[in-house]
Formats: structure tokens, sequence, C-alpha cells
């Protein structure tokens, strides 16, 4: 089975790619949901993706909400046996600078890194 249908490049396996770790939209990121699943769009690298898989979508939108990548799946539902495939989506997303790493700062508060690791 492929990973979700993730336009931006070639899928990468997923490995290595912190699942566990909090994850959101980067800040110049634009999200527009389309019949097929949703565009992205990054104002700072003019790069666009097409995500074609409404259960990836969701997982995109609810990254910022959950403690983690793999809540996120969690929380839209996503099987136990195809988080490895929408793990590999997201590292191509995270590899296009799509989505972003936050960090806990100090205080406590959540901020995002522009890196995406």
């Amino acid at each position: 089975m492929s990973p979700p249908d993730v336009c931006a490049a070639t899928h990468p396996t997923g490995a290595g790619f912190p699942l566990d770790a909090a994850w959101s939209l980067d800040p110049q990121v634009a999200l527009r949901p389309e019949p097929f699943g949703a565009l992205l769009y990054h104002f700072g690298t003019r790069r666009l993706s097409f995500v074609k898989d409404r259960t990836l979508l969701a997982v995109l939108r609810s990254l910022a909400d959950q403690p983690s990548a793999r809540a996120a799946c969690d929380a839209v539902g996503v099987p136990g046996e195809e988080v490895p495939r929408y793990e590999g989506a997201l590292a191509t997303l995270a590899a296009s600078h799509m989505i972003t790493r936050r960090r806990e700062s100090p205080s406590g508060d959540e901020t995002r890194s522009q890196e995406a690791q």
C-alpha cells in the first residue's frame, strides 16, 4: 500500500520522522480545501502541494490542536496499521516546509520552529 497521496515529492518511508513531536502547518502556508482533497501553498517558498487524501487533510487540520502528529492521526481515526503511510506523507510535507515542528518555550507555551526536523 502506498502513502496517502501528496503530490509534492516522492514519498519517503517516514523513517526518522518524529511522529511523537508536536507539528502544525507552517505559518506561511495556506490550506485550501478542494473536491479532490486540498491545495497547500507556501508563500515563502512559493511551493504548491496537492493533498489527494481526505484523511490526510483531516490530520493536517488537527495538527495544531494535538500534542503530536501521532495524536493527530489517532484523533481523526487513522487505523494503527496505516499510521506508517501517513508518517511518510507527513515526512514529505515536513521536507517541503509545509508543516513545521512546534517546540515548547521555557514558559511552557508552544512556539513554532521554522525547522522541519
